[in-house]
């Protein structure tokens, strides 16, 4: 049986490497750092910070989640979905504030998988993260709009809230550039046109070649990242920031938000990586790594990071199987950043707003978003729009946390639904000839058969269970019951109160395991009377007419 240890993968391949696997994972990891490159750049640019930014991420973060991360081939670094909450937090408390968000979101990733809780992620409904991840794809194309049309703003615009971005592009519209968009146009066309030549050397980088030959050479002129941001080809150096309760405090939920983001995001990419090379990862130790490599990544200058499924998958494409290609291609990264880096001062900025355009429209999945619009049950959608509809306007934190609210209410809806206490029909058999094959009641007694478990959400339901005057017995048949909790157990033992005061015996019949624990570690049982509790329906049934035929022959004595 496969088991998840807290033991790094890295250690584990070690004890077969070859060198064969070596040569492949060498290959594999420059192969995945020529991808990176552009991707780290525009993503960093996204994120409102500067390039090298993105790069130290990359570097710092893939080396240290490679080397310590629980999955194989997981390639780790800036992504999309962090986008537009760094972007917020940058704007509002600036690299500082960012950097203290980033190591609250590493401990509490780290945290995440010292407690084992690797697991629980998978309870976040697929909805929520279809719907999220589909509302950071418009917001990171919202933001991309002014650049891909070359627009200017007045200094001092807000743009931070998506609505706020949305005004600033109707009021400037006439600032639109046309040698931009033709830049621009060109770019996506190359994005994506090229991977149908070759999937050799990623679009990305021949998008950002041709951008940079077109801006130099040609007429067509557009504003690019030398003219917007200042290039640093250092290497990346350690930093610590202020640290105070009240700054905790701040930033805690935007910590709280990056760690979760960071935890399905990079769980995610090692469910499909293992799907892709027929494997199994360690969810603890990938989260405590994840918690130290954006820890290290915050530290050195870096914004949040985690495992990025596209370069994962391209990594295994290219014959990585093991942590030594996510090594090589942050080392490789780092060469170029040296020597490199001053280049990407060339390129448009209307070409990084193609390439993650590209981005958005891969991270987005709009068919399966389609899909569930027409497949999925109506409280489904109603999750799916309201998560998608709540990060567009307002923001991940909020989409997240209502997101949630509203599927677990949903779902405590559909399963109290699906719950029901159900009593059995009294019959005559001259008037119902069909009914012969029924069980024969006494007349005292009455059954009640409960279907579905038995939560605070329906334990109301209990007050159903009716009785005649004439009615001695009651017998609760609970084998359709898996579960019970503390408010469905209240509402039992004030059924017996009620029961008892009317001189009715309560007989249960095929109590599952869970529910007798809970009765027994209550003291309902104990009060109940251990006797009254049957394995059968039938023993049930022989049980009340004992109960009734010493009943009668007691009032004949009388």
């Amino acid at each position: 049986m496969y088991k998840d240890k807290l033991k790094p993968m890295l250690f584990s391949t070690m004890k077969n490497y070859s060198m064969k696997q070596l040569s492949k994972d060498i290959i594999s990891g420059i192969i995945v750092a020529i991808i990176a490159l552009p991707l780290s750049i525009a993503l960093a640019l996204a994120s409102g910070v500067g390039p090298q930014n993105g790069i130290y991420t990359a570097i710092i973060a893939g080396f240290i989640i490679s080397f310590l991360g629980g999955s194989r081939v997981q390639i780790a670094g800036p992504t999309a979905a962090f986008a537009t909450i760094v972007a917020g937090i940058v704007a509002n408390s600036g690299m500082e504030g960012l950097m203290l968000a980033t190591i609250v979101a590493g401990i509490i990733l780290i945290l995440m998988g010292l407690f084992r809780l690797g697991t629980l992620i998978k309870y976040i409904p697929f909805t929520i993260t279809t719907g999220f991840t589909a509302g950071i794809a418009v917001t990171i194309v919202i933001g991309q709009i002014k650049d891909f049309m070359g627009m200017t703003f007045p200094k001092g615009t807000a743009t931070i809230e998506t609505s706020d971005k949305i005004e600033a592009l109707a009021k400037n519209i006439s600032t639109i550039t046309p040698n931009a968009i033709i830049i621009g146009l060109i770019s996506l066309a190359i994005l994506i046109v090229w991977p149908k030549i070759s999937e050799k050397i990623p679009g990305s980088l021949i998008a950002v070649i041709a951008g940079i030959l077109i801006v130099k050479f040609s007429p067509l002129h557009a504003n690019t990242i030398g003219d917007l941001y200042k290039i640093n080809n250092s290497l990346p150096v350690i930093h610590f920031p202020h640290f105070s309760i009240k700054a905790i405090n701040s930033v805690l939920s935007d910590g709280f938000t990056i760690a979760i983001l960071a935890s399905i995001e990079s769980l995610l990419s090692c469910v499909v990586a293992d799907s892709m090379i027929n494997s199994h990862h360690r969810s603890n130790m990938e989260l405590i790594a994840q918690g130290l490599g954006n820890i290290g990544s915050a530290l050195f200058g870096g914004i949040p990071a985690t495992g990025a499924i596209a370069r994962t998958a391209a990594n295994i494409k290219n014959g990585g199987r093991t942590p030594i290609a996510g090594i090589v291609h942050s080392i490789v990264l780092v060469l170029v950043l040296v020597i490199l880096i001053p280049y990407a001062s060339l390129i448009p900025m209307p070409t990084i707003a193609a390439i993650l355009f590209v981005v958005a429209y891969n991270m987005c999945q709009w068919r399966t978003f389609l899909h569930l619009c027409k497949a999925a049950p109506k409280s489904d959608i109603i999750v799916l729009v309201t998560t998608f509809v709540l990060t567009v306007v307002f923001d991940l934190v909020v989409a997240i946390e209502i997101g949630m609210v509203l599927a677990v209410l949903l779902f405590l809806k559909r399963m109290s639904d699906e719950s029901q206490i159900r009593g059995w029909k009294y019959f005559d058999p001259d008037d119902d000839p069909d009914g012969l094959d029924l069980i024969p009641l006494p007349k005292q007694v009455r059954v009640f058969e409960i279907s579905g478990p038995m939560f605070f959400g329906d334990a109301e339901q209990l007050a159903d269970i009716d009785y005649k005057d004439f009615t001695k017995i009651i017998i609760i048949r609970m084998r359709g019951v898996p579960a019970i909790d503390a408010t469905a157990m209240r509402s039992l033992r004030l059924c017996y109160e009620r029961c008892q005061e009317k001189g009715i015996r309560l007989i249960f019949s095929h109590v599952n395991p869970q529910p007798m624990q809970t009765m027994e570690k209550s003291g309902f049982i104990k009060k109940v009377g251990k006797e009254n509790f049957m394995p059968h329906i039938n023993d049930a049934i022989e049980l009340a007419k004992s109960l009734c035929k010493e009943d009668d022959n007691n009032k004949d004595n009388n």
